[in-house]
């Protein structure tokens, strides 16, 4: 029982070391994020249909 209370303790303790970001940090990376992901989405769908496009015109050429 003991090691769990020092354990504790020393979690408690690095804790208040931590620097903590603002509200407005918090914010604007969490903007980032969701733009990033975003473009990220966009880029993967544009490979995506490019990719379709490309097997649908050599499955088209083969089959017929």
């Amino acid at each position: 029982m003991r090691r769990i209370r020092r354990f504790l303790a020393e979690a408690v303790s690095e804790l208040r070391k931590v620097s903590w970001p603002t509200m407005e940090q918090t914010r604007n990376l969490t903007v980032l994020v969701f733009a990033v992901s975003f473009a990220v989405g966009l880029f993967v769908m544009f490979f995506d249909q490019l990719f379709q496009g490309v097997i649908g015109f050599i499955s088209r050429g083969l089959v017929g």
